[in-house]
């Protein structure tokens, strides 16, 4: 078999996931976490480039056998045969190159991990609230079609509905690297619930998608944290119960606040508190690598500028536009319902064009 550059680079790939694999199963390893659990990131990482690769090795075998036959084999049946097989996989090779292309370019590092998302009403007062309400329900109905959990951290009702801010945490496979895509502003365009002359306005709300630090991601000194109780509350400062059991962090080296008072258990909020201040912290260091890939990619996706306008929601029309790729799509009551996938997917296209045409340059 001829020299193929691609198929040395995956031979090289399975010595390293062979090794990976053997050092998951020895004793020693298995007793110290942080290395144990950062060998299963980089075996797991590497599962879907072996498995491309072996596939594309296969095929390239096949493709060289079929020549041979067709060019020493004296059987005229077994020769039209090998030539119906090699107009079968040559086409087939473009493709499985690109993907795997794709594949051993490092993705971020953190795509894999969790999600702490944060919606905040903008400007536009109470309709900016209700606009929170209904982002917050698009993204729970999207969650809940990809099998994913959500889990409300603390809240801020609106006046007239919706919030002025709520933040979650979203748990499951692959979420950072899906959710990331709807960090920034959110625009819509409609007559509002308190509008009374059917006038149109424009109203926005911003969303924050965070990757959940793991507890070997950032060491917290608790000495440096101050934590307060009070009493968890709801609609119009009612008190919801009379057990301090909400939890406020501060964390006083960067002056970082959370606060969790969704469950009823203190213990469980001071958990969930804790879960969010460690991603808040770390995010501080992740948002230097955001800058330095949203300065290389002209149409990064995933920018760490939260202020940027990346979609409006045009109710008279019916229309949603991303406005990062230029996407636009006539079906605002399917998209309003939880089906974001579509845009979600053009969104992961352009990101890919960009991360292999940096990795040419």
């Amino acid at each position: 078999m001829a020299a193929n550059p691609l198929v040395e680079k995956i031979m090289g790939l399975q010595e390293k996931y062979d090794s990976l694999q053997a050092q998951l199963s020895d004793p020693q390893v298995m007793s110290d976490m942080k290395k144990y659990v950062q060998l299963s990131k980089d075996y797991k990482e590497l599962a879907p480039v072996i498995k491309a690769g072996m596939a594309y090795k296969k095929t390239v075998e096949d493709i060289e056998a079929a020549k041979d036959i067709i060019a020493n084999e004296k059987d005229e049946e077994l020769r039209d045969m090998a030539k119906e097989e090699l107009a079968e996989l040559e086409p087939k090779i473009p493709e499985m190159e690109q993907e795997i292309k794709l594949l051993l370019i490092p993705a971020d590092p953190e795509d894999g991990k969790n999600a702490i998302v944060e919606i905040r009403g903008g400007a536009g007062g109470d309709e900016a609230a209700i606009f929170a309400g209904d982002l917050f329900r698009m993204y729970s109905k999207y969650i809940e079609s990809k099998g994913w959990k959500l889990e409300v951290t603390s809240s801020s009702e609106g006046t007239a509905g919706g919030y002025k801010e709520i933040v979650f945490k979203v748990s499951g496979d692959h979420v950072y690297g899906t959710l990331k895509y709807e960090s920034g502003v959110h625009r819509v365009q409609r007559v509002p619930q308190t509008e009374t002359q059917g006038r149109v306005q424009t109203s926005a709300a911003s969303v924050a998608v965070l990757p959940e630090a793991g507890e070997f991601d950032i060491e917290l000194n608790m000495n440096d944290i101050r934590k307060d109780t009070f009493c968890s509350s709801g609609p119009g400062g009612q008190s919801v119960n009379t057990t301090y059991s909400a939890i406020r962090l501060t964390h006083i080296p960067t002056g970082i606040v959370v606060q969790c008072q969704d469950e009823k258990s203190q213990l469980k909020n001071f958990d969930k508190a804790l879960a969010e201040l460690r991603t808040r912290i770390y995010n501080m260091e992740y948002q230097k690598y955001l800058d330095s890939i949203s300065a290389k990619r002209k149409t990064m996706v995933s920018t760490g500028d939260r202020s940027a306008k990346i979609r409006t929601y045009n109710y008279p029309q019916s229309r949603v536009t991303d406005h990062r790729i230029g996407y636009t799509m006539y079906n605002l009551p399917v998209f309003m319902d939880g089906a974001i996938q579509e845009v979600i997917d053009q969104l992961i296209i352009a990101e890919n064009a960009e991360r292999l045409k940096e990795a040419g340059e």
